[in-house]
This record gives structure tokens, sequence and C-alpha cells, in this order.
């Protein structure tokens, strides 16, 4: 069975028509399938989906990345890679679902393969905790990316997450700590390293794995620091504003490659990856093939310096200064606030430098009015 999102009903109903005329026996009166009406409504809907999908909003692609038919990152490992041996556990606690990783071969090249799952259905949804990684599923990954460092092996990220997972225990075992030791485990790598945001990015769960040499992103994926429906809650107090806030947050592939935020768009068949497994496969694996093959005459001092400017290259020359052409010399307004904090750190200095002199004066007068042992 299909899965529709809210704005595809046309297309749903002409598929239903479609498929109606495909099976003569549902249609009463037919002996035969009419090939030319068939290749009418085939062409209706290859036009509505082309008119839907080019003119998505950004909450809209939201929509699309979360489509419950989207490939996971469990279908690309199974179809892009060969020899695929799975490693688990972190060594410190326990073994994390959500995160699929282990080594494989790419083109007869030996690679790390690290994907966030979510899950196919309800029963793998809940084992793979939507996607959701806890902390020794960061530290699962931090080990084995320091392997595939020392011996020199590439490594490629399905990134696929709302975000990490928040909850208590997860909290207690020092989710933030794995986070930010992911983050500067990838920074600190020497081999080449490219993620794929094949659905959602979420937050601090997504960059973790993210901070790579090359971030590619298909076409109707999102990548952002917050949920449209947190964003919405938290400026408008209102989860329904969830097109102002995906519109506000820039999370859409277009808008992330003008901002420097990703290095390739993956495009999708029409209609979303879901529609054509087969071609996006092979989309995924050609980018992934010309990217690796870039980093192949590189030093590991080279292959580092790529990534540290890379990110520190995000935001310079865009945004405010540049587009009002005033890249230098920009000023703050001073309010009534910053004199009002102006005055009370000079203040404080005073009062500091009264009570020294204070402090100095009643040593000295004490020092001066103690008595003195005399020897008669």
């Amino acid at each position: 069975m299909k899965n529709y999102l809210n704005f595809e009903t046309e297309v749903k109903n002409l598929e239903a028509e479609l498929d109606q005329l495909k099976d003569p026996y549902n249609q009463e009166g037919l002996s035969e399938v009419d090939t030319s009406k068939i290749s009418k409504v085939q062409k209706e809907i290859d036009e509505k989906l082309s008119e839907i999908y080019s003119n998505l909003d950004p909450w809209q692609t939201a929509l699309v990345a979360r489509h419950e038919d989207r490939p996971k990152a469990k279908f690309f490992i199974d179809n892009l890679f060969e020899e695929f041996v799975a490693l688990s556990g972190d060594r410190y606690y326990g073994e994390d679902k959500s995160v699929i990783s282990g080594f494989a071969k790419f083109n007869g090249k030996s690679v790390l393969v690290i994907g966030q799952e979510k899950g196919e259905n309800l029963e793998t949804r809940i084992e793979r905790n939507f996607g959701m990684m806890r902390p020794e599923g960061y530290r699962k990954t931090i080990r084995l990316m320091k392997l595939a460092d020392k011996f020199r092996i590439p490594i490629i990220s399905f990134i696929d997450t709302p975000g990490a997972y928040p909850g208590v225990g997860a909290e207690e075992r020092g989710q933030a700590e794995a986070i930010a030791k992911s983050i500067e485990c990838c920074m600190e790598l020497t081999v080449p390293t490219i993620s794929v945001i094949i659905g959602e990015g979420g937050s601090g769960g997504a960059i973790a794995l993210a901070s790579s040499n090359k971030v590619l992103m298909l076409q109707n994926a999102i990548y952002s620091v917050i949920s449209p429906e947190g964003c919405a809650t938290i400026l408008w107090r209102d989860p329904k504003k969830t097109l102002e806030a995906s519109k506000a947050m820039k999370l859409s592939s277009k808008d992330l490659l003008s901002l420097d935020i990703i290095d390739e768009i993956i495009p999708e068949p029409i209609g979303g990856a879901h529609r054509d497994r087969d071609l996006i496969l092979d989309n995924v694996r050609l980018s992934l093939d010309k990217n690796l093959n870039f980093f192949l005459s590189m030093e590991k001092d080279e292959i580092l310096n790529h990534r540290k400017n890379k990110f520190l290259s995000i935001g310079r020359n865009k945004g405010f200064a540049t587009q009002t052409g005033l890249n230098e010399n920009l000023t703050m307004k001073e309010t009534k606030f910053d004199r009002i904090i102006s005055k009370f750190k000079k203040d404080i200095k005073l009062t500091y430098l009264s009570l020294g002199i204070l402090l100095l004066i009643s040593v000295s007068y004490t020092h001066l009015t103690l008595p003195t042992n005399r020897e008669v």
C-alpha cells in the first residue's frame, strides 16, 4: 500500500484510476486493457508530480524528508556496498541499534560505513529508536572512526535522524559529552570523510557524524538545528506555524548549498526518492565515487586542512555584511542598557580600588600602632 502526503491528493486519485485501468476485472463491461487511456493517465500523473515537486515549500520538503516509504540507511548499505561486516558495541555500556556501522567494500575499495537507521515498520522503528542515537551509539562510531583512521580507510556516513535521543538514561550516560567527542573525533581524522543526508539531519544528533570533508544531501532532505515544530513553538508559541518556521530556518538543500553549509545536492526522482529506488541508488553511487576520488592524491595534512578550512569558512562573506556592502567596520549602536552596564563596570573598578586603598591604610595603621617589645 502506497503512502501519500496531504498535498498529493490529486496524484493519489490519478494512481487509483490507473490501477483500475490496468485491471479489466475491476471495470464492468471491459474485456481488455485500454492501453491508450493508461498512457494518458500515466502522463497526467507524471505532469502532476512534476508540478508539485518543482514547487515544494520548505515545510512540504520536510514532510517528504520524513516520508514513511523513503529509502533508509540500511537500504543504501545493503545495495551500495559489498562484503559489509557489521561491528557492534561501544566497549563501555552496550550496543545502540539506531546506528549501523561496519567495514565494507565500495567499488573494490575498503570503507567504513555508518548509517543512522530509522526502521521500515513499527516493529523495526521501535527497535531502532526511530533513528535517535544514544551515547553508546556515538561512542561506538568514535571507536570505529579511530580504527578506520589508523588503517587509512575512508569513512562514509548516512545521516537520517530527528535528533539525538533526549531520554533520562541517555543524559545520565553523558549524551552531550558523547556528541561533543564525536564532533571532535570527526574533525581530527586524517582520512577522507563523506556524509550523505538522506532524510532528516536533526541538530547535534546529525552534526556529530556530519562534520565531514564533504557533506552531500539528497534533494528533498532537510538539515537543521531544530525541527520546524520545535522552532514554531519557541518563536511563535504555536506549533502549527511550521511553514513560517521552515522558511526562516533555511533547512532545504537549495538554501543550505547557497550558504555553503553543504557541498552538493544529489538529485532525486520526480516525486521523491521512494518513487524510484534504483535511480536514487545510481545517483548516490556516482556522487560517492566522484567525491572519494577527489581525495585520492591528498596527504593526511591536506585532508585535515581541507576539513578544517571548510568549516572555518562557513558564514564568511555571507549575510548582512555582504548584502549591505559593509564588510568592514560594522559597529553596534550603544543602547541605554549598554551605558548602564558600562557605568556599572567603572563603578565596580572604582569600588575595588577604594577598598584596596582602605585595606592598605588599615594594615599600615595597625602595623604602626601595635606595641613592640623592646629589650631593656
